[in-house]
């Protein structure tokens, strides 16, 4: 079994990877002219939008690590309660209980 800090670790690796394929794959823009090319079109855009996501991936992986190393990893950030290790094991960069993470869901103010 993994710690939590190994089984980050790995993430991030992964989608580092991943990140610099799509980076890669990006430098190829294809022809946007009227009537050509629209399938590299979308096949780019769908490239941005996934840039975008590993991008975003990348930092809350980041930053879980470093709650890891403050020791304020497995807290949530709202309430300051546990979060169970069920639900870091699904989300193991959750910043939230699942209670919290509901309400703001719900659009319930939690602070």
């Amino acid at each position: 079994m993994f710690t939590a800090k190994e089984r980050l670790n790995q993430e991030l690796l992964e989608k580092e990877q991943e990140l610099q394929k799509v980076l890669t794959d990006l430098e190829e823009k294809p022809e946007f002219g009227l009537g050509t090319g629209s399938t590299g079109a979308f096949t780019w855009e769908m490239l941005l939008a996934r840039r975008e996501v590993l991008e975003q991936q990348i930092e809350e992986i980041k930053a879980a690590l470093t709650r890891i190393d403050e020791g304020t990893y497995g807290r949530c950030v709202v309430c300051g309660a546990e979060i169970p290790p069920e639900r870091l094991e699904i989300v193991p960069t959750a910043t939230e209980c699942a209670e919290c993470a509901r309400k703001e869901a719900a659009g319930v103010r939690v602070f």
